[in-house]
């Protein structure tokens, strides 16, 4: 009996598909890959780490390592980048005419008119021969000898591929003889294959898997990380990445906007939940230790965890309150003047990235994915090693601000390593846990009460019981207990002796017909 074989080769990091869905990224998911980790492009090693981080999301830390090598420019427009692009690639052509180079961008308008302006540099310095028209599946184009093009559709038969390029050695306007990058000539008819184009610069798209020496980058707001993936690894040497001031304020919008994760989903991915996700993580994957994946599971879920995770109270706070409330965010967020080392700056970030992933999840009511959780525990064992139990502070701040995990995912990781040190501080001090315990107590309790009165029965019962869970398990952690029964009269200014504190609480959240007819009953 002959098995079929099937081999699928791609990377599910890079440019999306066109269509709805992701079939590849899917697969692999499911049944596991074989993956290449040495990277054999880049000729340096700290490019090769560059490239990397753009394949696991850490854009910001690509594009600041090329930054720091002066390998990214700002301009004032788009246009002046444009244009200062076009003179470096130009600097570039004429000092080292042996090498390849490519320019890159977002959008077909924004490659025609990069063609048009290198192509113009050619013409000035007397590189091309004289111009014939030719038509083309994109329309009349006028191509020269010496002109740079590419190929825009498989042909096996001229041994040429989408993206394909060469240099123009004869043309006409019935076909051309071309030298390929590889070396090896291709003549055609233009009536048998029109799908060329001037190949000076390129869409992402149509880049994908083209390897040069020099490349240069156009930004433009229209990028995430999977085109900055794909258009900051095409070089073996350099890249120069140009953007303007009206498309990006600031290096930090630039990161922001480069890191933006597009990826599609499959209607799989919103399958019922498993029972045992951490057997069925391992499954998918061929792993043969089912305990320790569920270990794995089972620490992104700690780590996440609060004693109100989950409590999104949609009660009506009072002005002074709502006051207080926004007070304080803002001193926290104007108190946040020191970064964190830079290591930490980059795990704080990394792991900003995959909670707000989960937090975007969670606010659409949809299931977490088993990716996006392998990718949160990653994040959180590297934020772990700049200091133990830093994931677990960063995720409590993020359980009472998840705006935190958007800030620290673009960049902005001094407001996240402050929430940390505050979680840090709670965490260790039983009185900063017995503020903040009395602090939500409080907001939970006027939330009850305003459902209450607004008839809302069912929601104030759920509420009610959530209370309940949260003060029984008080005994957990005797310091906080001890502190809070010091505390008691301001809690429950009715306490009876011989109870404790958190079945004071459980009985003071009790309608008080229940909680008469349950001290009655005690008597």
């Amino acid at each position: 009996m002959i098995v079929p074989k099937v081999v699928m080769v791609g990377d599910p990091e890079q440019l999306q598909a066109i269509e709805a869905g992701a079939a590849f990224r899917s697969v692999t998911e499911r049944h596991g890959a074989a993956e290449i980790t040495e990277i054999r492009r880049q000729r340096e090693d700290w490019q090769r780490d560059a490239t990397r981080a753009l394949a696991t999301g850490r854009t910001g830390e690509a594009i600041h390592a090329y930054d720091g090598r002066g390998m990214v420019h700002a301009a004032e427009t788009r246009e002046a980048a444009r244009g200062a692009l076009v003179d470096g690639w130009d600097r570039a052509r004429q000092a080292e005419s042996g090498n390849s180079r490519i320019i890159l961008t977002h959008t077909n308008a924004e490659v025609r008119e990069l063609n048009e302006e290198a192509r113009g540099r050619l013409r000035a310095s007397g590189d091309l021969g004289d111009d014939v028209a030719v038509k083309t599946e994109r329309g009349d184009r006028q191509f020269a000898t010496g002109d740079r093009i590419m190929f825009l559709r498989n042909e096996r038969g001229m041994g040429v591929k989408n993206g394909t390029l060469a240099t123009i050695e004869r043309v006409s306007a019935e076909g051309m003889a071309v030298r390929l990058d590889d070396g090896r000539g291709v003549a055609f008819d233009t009536k048998d294959y029109t799908h060329v184009d001037h190949g000076y610069a390129a869409t992402f798209h149509k880049s994908q898997g083209v390897t040069v020496d020099r490349a240069h980058i156009l930004a433009t707001p229209g990028m995430d990380r999977h085109s900055a993936y794909v258009g900051m690894s095409r070089h073996r040497d350099s890249m120069q990445v140009h953007y303007g001031h009206d498309d990006f304020v600031d290096r930090g919008q630039l990161v922001r906007a480069l890191s933006r994760d597009r990826g599609k989903d499959m209607a799989g991915d919103y399958a019922k939940p498993e029972q045992d996700q951490a057997r069925a993580f391992a499954d998918r994957r061929e792993i043969r230790f089912p305990e320790r994946a569920r270990q794995v599971v089972e620490k992104v879920r700690d780590k996440a965890r609060g004693m109100f995770d989950g409590f999104r109270p949609k009660a009506f706070p009072s002005k002074v309150e709502g006051l207080a409330i926004e007070k304080a965010t803002s001193s926290e967020r104007i108190a946040a003047d020191r970064s964190p080392a830079p290591s930490q700056a980059r795990a704080i970030e990394r792991y900003g990235r995959a909670a707000a992933d989960i937090v975007r999840m969670t606010d659409k009511g949809l299931p977490v994915l088993a990716h996006q959780k392998q990718a949160l525990a990653k994040a959180g064992d590297v934020l772990d090693q700049t200091r133990p139990h830093a994931a677990r502070d960063l995720a409590s701040a993020i359980t009472r601000d998840p705006r935190l995990a958007r800030d620290a995912a673009e960049g902005n990781t001094r407001v996240a390593a402050k929430a940390m040190e505050t979680e840090r501080q709670v965490r260790i001090d039983p009185e900063k846990r017995a503020d903040r315990f009395m602090e939500l107590w409080q907001v939970m309790t006027d939330a009850k009460t305003n459902m209450e009165r607004a008839g809302d029965r069912a929601g104030a019962e759920k509420l009610g019981k959530r209370m309940e869970s949260i003060a029984s398990r008080l005994h957990r952690d005797p310091q906080l207990e001890s502190v809070l029964r010091r505390r008691a009269p301001e809690l429950t200014p009715g306490r009876e002796r011989g109870r404790s504190v958190g079945q004071e609480l459980a009985q003071s959240i009790q309608p008080t017909r229940d909680r008469d007819r349950d001290r009655d009953m005690s008597r």
